[in-house]
């Protein structure tokens, strides 16, 4: 397997600043980053950010520039603010296309929590929570900004993850073909649909998304025995109960060829994580 491997930006968001993020990703040996679609607590403008992208990207041969959350809160009940979200998130990959060649960028919807609930209750937030009229907000949302990716020439790809409309493999198939556009498709992320209390197997739930994976994320957890929330803790990629022997074998299989971005949801060194991490994922990929 050769799919370009992409580091989450969550890997150094421990105080680095662009420049040194996109250095150490490219001495790390990685493709490229997947940035966020803006950073929380900089006060830059979208300009600002993006150039300060472009010139680390530049100055460090990388060769993928992908972008993620925050996506458009779809969810908000006021049609102006729905509105001025799809306008502000049209307008930020409009810039981003003038800068970079765009091939796939994760995204959202707008968080989805029942009235009354935890977020960690996953089983009650979410697609579980999601009214008909907020299936039609995001189908409608991302109708049109599917048609902005496909004039830019990327795709969109939802991110399987609770709290979200799009959580558990079935609903996040449901969204994107009611979409129907080829510009949106699924970033199939079953690090998160493992800890959903009716999360499938990985085996059904790259059957039930197959044909739509555009992306993949890969992250590796401890299940506690007995838990129905609070059950797991983040770990290294070779540890956990995510076999990604299995999972790189499931997705050569799909004959998928485009980027695979690994995450770092534990505390810690997160930058030691990054080359662990992605020694792991080579050897796996060198011998599949």
């Amino acid at each position: 397997m050769d799919n370009p491997i992409i580091l989450h930006v969550n890997y150094v968001e421990q105080g680095q600043s662009i420049a040194e993020m996109c250095e150490r990703a490219a001495a790390w040996g990685y493709d490229g980053i997947e940035f966020r679609r803006k950073r929380s607590g900089v006060a830059e403008s979208v300009d600002e950010y993006l150039d300060a992208i472009a010139r680390g990207i530049e100055a460090n041969g990388l060769k993928h520039v992908l972008f993620g959350g925050p996506g458009p809160n779809l969810m908000a009940a006021d049609a102006a603010v729905r509105a001025a979200e799809i306008e502000e998130c049209a307008a930020f990959y409009r810039s981003a296309a003038r800068r970079f060649r765009l091939t796939v960028c994760n995204t959202m919807t707008g968080s989805l929590l029942a009235p009354g609930a935890q977020y960690h209750e996953y089983d009650r937030n979410g697609s579980a929570a999601a009214t008909q009229q907020q299936w039609q907000w995001a189908v409608e949302g991302f109708q049109a900004l599917g048609d902005v990716a496909g004039e830019l020439g990327f795709v969109f790809a939802f991110e399987t993850h609770n709290c979200y409309l799009h959580d558990l493999p079935e609903p996040t198939r449901e969204l994107v073909d009611r979409i129907d556009r080829a510009s949106v498709g699924i970033n199939f992320d079953y690090g998160n649909i493992l800890l959903h209390p009716s999360g499938p197997s990985l085996a059904d739930a790259m059957r039930i998304c197959e044909g739509k994976i555009y992306y993949f994320h890969l992250k590796n957890c401890f299940i506690l025995p007995g838990a129905k929330y609070h059950n797991s803790i983040p770990c290294g990629l070779a540890d956990g109960v995510t076999n990604h022997r299995e999972y790189l074998r499931r997705i050569k299989a799909l004959g998928y060829e485009g980027p695979i971005c690994i995450e770092a949801p534990r505390q810690g060194d997160r930058e030691h994580y990054a080359r662990e991490d992605l020694a792991y994922l080579k050897a796996l990929m060198a011998e599949i």
